[in-house]
């Protein structure tokens, strides 16, 4: 090493892999200075060495696709800016079905690729015996090509991007290692390292954590959640095989193998279903280049059935056996963005095994975040906001990583569930809900009841393509909310309680919407970004002139509530997080009204308690407080009820709904009925990248009010007018079935994508929503097109309209 680190650096990154060398070299390419990269042993000894250094471009959403596209063109142009050889080459890649369900997985896969713009071609197996001569194709019913597909020298990409970074000014540290990070308040004011002897500080003004699976153990360094777990991952690689010549990566999920020629060998690797979680005491100081203990008789079974499937393996020699380390995520997605715990540390980490082909992206969004201070797209698939504090539990990583890595490659079910570290958050009423036939789903760590089993009917999932086992069941929970009265727990839903004499104008700032309503009433908002974009989308109920509560999907209270701590400046505000300590009960149907009845004094009619409203009520023995809103399209009450009276509560609607045919319902039901009704979801529908106006929220955003965020961005739209509008379809076919990212074609061109989707049970079909172009366009021209939505390679036509199918004047909830 010939110097030291400096003592002040504009942004200090962790972390000497491929993902680190990317965030360096994307900061230095848009301009940064001063930026100082520290490896503890050397660039990419932890992981990035031992990749297997393939490089796919089709991701499950669009922007991923973009990024892994996106780092397929960086790392060809790399050797002719740096002088470093990447060994990116174009090779292509098949991935083969050997079940009917990975046959319509597949085919859906290759719809959504043309979406996105990646050349993609469905094939037979006689297709893919030409493209691959050596693969035994018995039981193989069908595959996909995608020609530009690659493979690449994983340590040499790595090479690159560090010596493309140096070339623009950035400092690279080998054998230097952070000791801490000591902090002032919600900032780190830098690192301390220890280089051999020599040990130091470096102030910084940000730090970026790129330490892979030392990622979770750097983050508590800094007060930050990184979750994350290593996991044993093995391949084996052949000796020489005479005559092999070059072949496209091919990829057998049904047999958990992957297959990548490389030199005249065969690399075969594995994604297991069952895994070896890895360094649960820690990761030994001196790991380096390392390599961990074979276990043959974990990779056997795989190793055999891969014989089967390529004959010529069983006659090859194995050059070398290999198990080295990766880090999963609890959710198989990679950690990029601002830590909620600080507010100048940033995370690039736990890639899943992906992290070649996602560096080049996930850096050059990274450094974009970072310059701008906003997401330069919607990144919420990998945002680490939204992990929960619970989830850097190492037990909990444990058990989740026995099941992350496999998932991989196994079915990518809609509505598929995890099975392992389950029952972490439990709402009140969890119990009675039990009892009643609840089947559970998990999100967020919030055991959720999503559908309710029949008496004697098996309380389980069995995950298709088609309808699903608990079809009929949605159906009757949806129907008694149409026709009667249901009741379901929406306990998960984030609840943050804003107060403080600033409460009103701080709102008013962070929200679209007019906060500024009397006490006892309740507005539905959007926090924007400057460019428009939806960050949020929240009820915000005011309680008293100081007091509001805002309620966020059971997804993204710490997003949210992160949101708005750094906004809060000067303001005289408090912001608690309300989550735990009260449940909620929706009550939903035309007959809500006669139920309220029965279990409280207070008057529910119209007159005295309109729709909007908000108030403390009578309920049973005890207490609630009632807000009249719905997500479900019908008359009822959302009940906020304290933690400690819910199961009272509970008690009381069931005993009193059993004459009026009370039924509980699930959220898969209530899914279905916010379908009808053309409710958006956060995260699907509306998004950062989603502009409210073009979204068909204009009706939330009041800029007549001044200095709210995104309000210049509302007034620039609604003078240049929309390029694109968020369009409901329902199919004319009843019996195909939408969930998400399925093509949406007018007049036979491909223009968007569903980007939500479920069966709408009272209206007879699969509903979507999704985007469509349309500048310079009237409604009625926008609707004048003939509409489809393509299905694994299928194309069925869909009716399309920009009003709620059902109830469009929302004369049911208001009445």
């Amino acid at each position: 090493m010939s110097a030291l680190p400096p003592k002040h650096a504009r942004v200090v990154i962790v972390g000497g892999g491929v993902i680190g060398c990317s965030v360096a070299y994307h900061l230095a390419k848009i301009g940064w200075r001063d930026i100082v990269l520290l490896e503890r042993k050397r660039v990419t000894s932890g992981t990035t060495w031992h990749a297997a250094g393939l490089i796919a471009q089709l991701r499950a959403s669009q922007n991923m696709t973009r990024l892994a596209k996106y780092s397929q063109e960086l790392y060809g142009a790399l050797e002719a800016e740096t002088g470093i050889a990447t060994g990116f080459r174009r090779c292509g890649s098949i991935t083969v079905a050997l079940t009917e369900d990975r046959r319509e997985e597949i085919l859906r896969q290759a719809s959504m690729a043309r979406l996105y713009g990646v050349e993609v071609e469905p094939i037979t197996p006689d297709e893919i015996g030409a493209r691959y001569p050596h693969l035994n194709l018995d039981g193989v019913k069908a595959g996909v090509w995608l020609p530009k597909d690659g493979q690449g020298d994983p340590s040499n990409i790595a090479l690159a991007l560090a010596r493309g970074a140096k070339q623009r000014g950035a400092a690279i540290f080998e054998n230097v290692e952070v000791t801490a990070m000591p902090r002032n308040g919600l900032r780190v004011t830098g690192v301390d390292w220890r280089a051999g002897d020599a040990t130091g500080h470096i102030a910084a003004d940000a730090v970026v954590n790129c330490a892979g699976m030392w990622g979770r153990a750097l983050g508590r360094m800094a007060g930050v959640n990184v979750p994350l777990q290593a996991c044993e991952h093995f391949y084996v690689v052949t000796d020489a095989i005479p005559g092999l010549g070059q072949l496209p990566v091919l990829r057998v999920p049904d047999e958990c193998a992957y297959y990548k020629e490389d030199a005249g060998k065969i690399l075969l690797g594995a994604f297991e279903p069952v895994a070896k979680p890895w360094g649960m005491d820690g990761i030994p100081a001196d790991f380096e280049f390392d390599q961990l203990p074979e276990d043959f008789d974990h990779f056997e079974g795989i190793l055999d059935t891969a014989c089967a499937r390529m004959p010529m393996l069983a006659e090859a020699g194995i050059q070398s056996f290999f198990n080295g380390p990766e880090s999963f995520t609890p959710d198989d997605s990679y950690l990029l963005g601002l830590a909620p715990e600080m507010d100048n540390v940033w995370v690039a980490a736990g890639f899943n095994s992906i992290g070649i082909q996602s560096a080049g992206g996930a850096g050059m969004a990274l450094a974009a975040w970072m310059d701008s201070g906003e997401k330069p797209f919607d990144l919420g698939d990998v945002d680490i906001a939204r992990m929960q504090p619970f989830q850097g539990n190492r037990r909990y990583l444990m058990d989740r990583a026995t099941e992350a890595l496999g998932l991989l490659y196994a079915d990518h079910y809609p509505y598929r569930q995890k099975a392992t570290a389950r029952g972490v958050r439990r709402s009140p009423v969890h119990a009675q809900q039990a009892k009643l036939g609840a089947v559970f789903g998990e999100l967020a760590g919030w055991e959720r009841a999503n559908w309710f089993a029949d008496p004697g009917q098996e309380r389980t999932y069995r995950h298709g393509w088609g309808r699903q086992n608990w079809h009929d069941n949605a159906a009757a929970e949806h129907a008694a909310i149409r026709h009667g009265v249901g009741l379901y727990d929406m306990s998960s839903f984030g609840k943050i309680a804003v107060t403080g004499p600033d409460a009103e104008a701080f709102l008013n700032r962070a929200c679209g919407n007019d906060v500024a309503v009397p006490p006892g009433r309740l507005v539905y908002t959007q926090m924007l970004n400057t460019r428009g974009g939806i960050e949020a989308d929240v009820t915000v109920a005011r309680l008293a002139e100081d007091q509001f509560l805002v309620v966020t999907p059971a997804a993204t209270p710490l997003a949210d509530q992160t949101r708005l701590r750094r906004l809060v400046g000067d303001a005289r505000v408090t912001l608690t997080d309300m989550t735990s300590a009260e449940a909620a009960l929706a009550v939903m149907g035309p007959r809500a009204r006669e139920l309220m009845a029965l279990i409280s004094p207070d008057d529910f009619s119209n007159d005295a308690f309109p729709f909007g409203a908000v108030r403390q009520v009578e309920l049973g023995l005890g207490l609630a407080r009632a807000h009249r809103v719905s997500y479900v399209g019908e008359l009822g009450w959302e009940l906020y009820i304290s933690a400690d009276m819910a199961a009272h509560a509970f008690d009381v609607l069931c005993d009193a709904g059993a004459g009026l045919g009370l039924k509980h319902v699930g959220l898969h039901a209530v899914d279905s009925l916010r379908m009808e009704k053309g409710f958006r979801h956060f995260g699907h529908d509306i998004t950062s990248e989603d502009h409210v106006i073009e979204a068909g929220l204009g009706f939330a955003v009041k800029t007549a009010k001044p200095d709210f965020i995104g309000r210049d961005a509302v007034l620039r739209k609604r003078d240049a007018g929309l390029e694109r509008r968020l369009v409901q379809f329902r199919l004319a076919d009843p019996a195909p079935m939408l969930f998400h990212a399925e093509p949406i074609l007018r007049d036979r061109a491909i223009v968007g994508q569903i980007t939500s989707g479920a069966y709408g049970h009272h209206l007879g079909a699969a509903l979507g929503m999704g985007y469509v172009p349309c500048r310079g366009e009237t409604a009625a021209e926008l609707l004048a097109s003939t509409y489809e939505v393509e299905i694994a390679g299928r194309r069925v036509r869909a009716e399309a309209s920009l009003k709620p199918f059902y109830d469009p004047g929302s004369d049911r909830m208001r009445g």
